[in-house]
């Protein structure tokens, strides 16, 4: 996804300049990236699952100290 441009003969710097930043624009390469930028990777079906036990683990414990009246 490249974007490439050539200097035309007798072209002024800031013109080749403009015609590039309409080329990024249209191309949505610049979109596209902004998108990703915080995208965070999805965690593993293990992992995931791992964290799920212990959350089950520490309400019930929780509720079983909430039984014995040692937590408010």
């Amino acid at each position: 996804m490249a974007v490439e441009v050539r200097r035309k003969p007798k072209e002024s710097v800031s013109s080749m300049l403009r015609r590039f930043s309409r080329k990024v624009q249209l191309s949505g390469i610049l979109l596209s990236a902004k998108k990703s930028r915080f995208q965070k990777r999805s965690r593993s079906k293990s992992l995931r699952k791992k964290d799920a036990l212990y959350r089950e683990k520490t309400r019930k414990e929780r509720e079983r100290m909430e039984k014995m009246g040692l937590l408010k």
